[in-house]
């Protein structure tokens, strides 16, 4: 069996380490006996909605974040067409924000996003930065922990759940309680540097997800998660 990554624009939306997520979900599968190939869809790329399984949208500033939102218009259609029909996407910070209606920077105009996710995001003069914890229900250990560093706030409309309520940190916008977002297949949240290296459980609900996007159901060969679990409980208890 094999897995389609498309990586959209690695070159101007990779900060704080973004990229690791794309490894370990490759890796991860690579230790089942599952391939994968890896397509970084650059600028003045056309996306064949078919093609990809699983997406993976990093961070950028408020400039490649600009150069991003206007060529994403082109294949905005095209990746609507592929979350119907099951694609998994993986988007943090300026691409989270970018899959929603727009976001507002604070001297600039705004920039529109493609709407997959029904979320607005307004820039402000607050940095939301630290380790975060939150509770999600999505995976059996109930824990995703990670790293933000925002000011953008980022508000939940209809229809989009968020992908977890907050322990510990700020979250969306330090003032409802929860963290990232979900629609189908589709997850956005602020974790930087990486999220799925540090919660293996959430990167193993992703590829099962791409899998049964191409395949149908699929059980994932157990792994040895000793390193990644301790790894995860210590970072559990770190302050913020």
């Amino acid at each position: 069996m094999k897995l389609n990554i498309g990586y959209l624009y690695p070159n101007i939306m990779n900060i704080y380490g973004d990229r690791g997520n794309v490894i370990a979900f490759a890796k991860r599968c690579e230790w089942r006996g599952l391939e994968t190939e890896i397509t970084d869809l650059d600028i003045n790329t056309t996306i064949d909605s078919e093609k990809y399984d699983f997406y993976f949208f990093g961070g950028g500033q408020d400039k490649e974040q600009i150069l991003a939102s206007k060529d994403l218009r082109k294949n905005k259609a095209n990746l609507k067409e592929a979350v119907e029909k099951g694609a998994v996407i993986l988007s943090v910070c300026g691409g989270y924000q970018l899959l929603g209606n727009y976001y507002q920077p604070l001297k600039s105009e705004k920039l529109m996003g493609l709407g997959i996710l029904n979320i607005k995001t307004l820039a402000s003069n607050d940095r939301m930065i630290g380790n975060i914890l939150i509770e999600s229900g999505l995976i059996n250990s109930k824990k995703i922990v990670g790293f933000e560093n925002h000011s953008g706030k980022t508000y939940l409309g209809e229809g989009v759940k968020p992908l977890g309520k907050v322990l510990k940190g700020w979250g969306n916008n330090g003032e409802d309680g929860f963290e990232g977002a979900r629609y189908k297949n589709v997850f956005g949240t602020y974790m930087h540097g990486s999220v799925l290296p540090k919660n293996n459980e959430f990167c193993d609900l992703l590829i099962k997800l791409a899998l049964k996007r191409r395949y149908g159901e699929v059980e994932l060969k157990d792994l040895d998660n000793s390193a990644e679990e301790n790894a995860r409980k210590i970072a559990e208890n770190i302050k913020q």
